[in-house]
């Protein structure tokens, strides 16, 4: 493990961009983006406008470590160049940025109020590819709709067993079990949540994982995990608030930090000139580093 990357995420200040948009979602993001789904006809072309986006956003001088701890790629990403470097090399050596990597291959069907991870084929070979490159830890993400109990544990403890194998391979896995936000028992949800999450804590022995929780509706719900010996890290995902609400309910949380997508990219737009750019984007970026600041 890179010592250099894991002190940055422990201590730093700042948060953790996700640009990692998958094929489900990277239509959705480019049509905010301004790029209408008539200008690509494959998901190869999908993929190369996506990552002129993100090379974009990261090669942009508003883009940097002093507020950017780290940032999520997708795996088509991690293999690609930024700047004639691949692009976990690129964050971490141009930018001081330490590099993510997007693991889950997308959400089940719902079952008792929520959706557990699809299986991930080959993750073994995924994890030794991107330690390869650089990568410091990994993302995946499943969705809990309603404070069902037997949903909530199937989440999480599918997220921890498959969290073991990342550790095992050297990495360190942000575990997103995302609670939905217009969920009618969101509160109760989160109760359950963290309860389970502690439960599989006290079996994680010297171990550390991170975890993505969706923004909790009982402010400093989650400061017990934030304090806890086997968390590096709990960030907040925008879970569709626009960035304005993620970031005041976000300055609320003592100690946790954000890890926005589309609360990030929010007014970024194909069209604009690289200073209209980099100053929409260094507006973005200072608004929700001092949302992470609390």
């Amino acid at each position: 493990m890179n010592q250099a990357q894991h002190q940055k995420i422990q201590n730093g200040s700042g948060f953790i961009a996700a640009l990692d948009q998958s094929g489900g979602s990277t239509p959705k993001a480019l049509g905010l983006y301004g790029v209408d789904e008539s200008a690509f006809s494959s998901d190869s072309e999908m993929f190369d406008i996506i990552h002129q986006m993100r090379s974009r956003i990261v090669s942009s001088k508003a883009f940097g470590g002093d507020r950017v701890l780290g940032a999520i790629l997708f795996e088509d990403t991690m293999e690609r160049e930024i700047e004639g470097k691949p692009s976990p090399t690129y964050l971490w050596e141009n930018k001081e940025v330490v590099p993510f990597l997007k693991v889950d291959k997308g959400l089940a069907d719902e079952a008792d109020d929520a959706q557990v991870l699809k299986p991930i084929p080959a993750l073994d070979e995924l994890l030794q590819r991107a330690a390869a490159k650089g990568v410091f830890g990994t993302k995946m993400r499943s969705v809990i709709k309603q404070a069902n109990a037997a949903g909530v544990n199937a989440v999480v403890d599918q997220q921890f067993e498959i969290g073991r194998q990342i550790l095992a391979a050297g990495l360190v896995p942000i575990i997103e079990p995302e609670v939905d936000i217009h969920s009618a028992t969101k509160a109760e949800a989160e109760e359950l949540l963290k309860a389970r999450i502690l439960h599989q804590l006290d079996q994680l022995g010297d171990d550390q994982i991170m975890l993505k929780l969706t923004i909790p509706s009982e402010d400093n719900l989650y400061q017990e995990l934030v304090e806890h010996p086997n968390v590096l890290r709990v960030v907040a995902l925008s879970g569709g608030y626009s960035r304005d609400e993620a970031c005041e309910r976000l300055s609320r949380q003592t100690g946790m930090i954000a890890s926005f997508s589309r609360a990030l990219t929010e007014g970024l737009n194909v069209n604009q000139s690289d200073d209209e750019f980099d100053t929409m984007l260094d507006e973005a970026i200072g608004v929700i580093a001092a949302a992470s600041a609390t």
